[in-house]
């Protein structure tokens, strides 16, 4: 039994776009009826709340990201990955996150915005340095 390669599809850059703007709509759609419809009176429906806002948060970061890149990183020699956004994207959304979980927990301070912040810097840098 052999396989047909080219039947596979490709997930290419605009493929990309095109889902995750659509996943951003429906995620942000899911995110407004929850909060107005579920109140916030236990832990999992908290839980609930902040994984629909990193569901919202990545998908609606990703295309901005790409295309931030795509027109300001325009010289550049290598071509960069869909995966790079797409790290970039989850990492941004998992520090808007945190920070929003440590004001919800009345922890949340300038200082630590800019630590978490830094931290973000530092593994991005990390994660460039590595994939060479």
């Amino acid at each position: 039994m052999t396989t047909n390669n080219s039947r596979r599809r490709r997930l290419n850059s605009r493929n990309l776009l095109v889902i995750t703007s659509g996943v951003a709509l429906l995620a942000w759609g899911g995110f407004l009826l929850f909060t107005y419809f579920v109140p916030p009176q236990s832990v999992p429906i908290i839980v609930g709340v902040f994984l629909l806002l990193s569901l919202a948060l990545v998908s609606t970061f990703t295309p901005i990201i790409y295309l931030l890149r795509l027109s300001l990183l325009r010289t550049r020699l290598t071509p960069f990955a869909i995966r790079d956004t797409l790290r970039e994207a989850a990492m941004f959304s998992a520090w808007v996150v945190l920070n929003l979980l440590l004001l919800t927990l009345h922890s949340w301070n300038i200082l630590a915005l800019i630590v978490s912040f830094s931290i973000i810097v530092v593994l991005e840098i990390l994660m460039l340095g590595w994939e060479r």
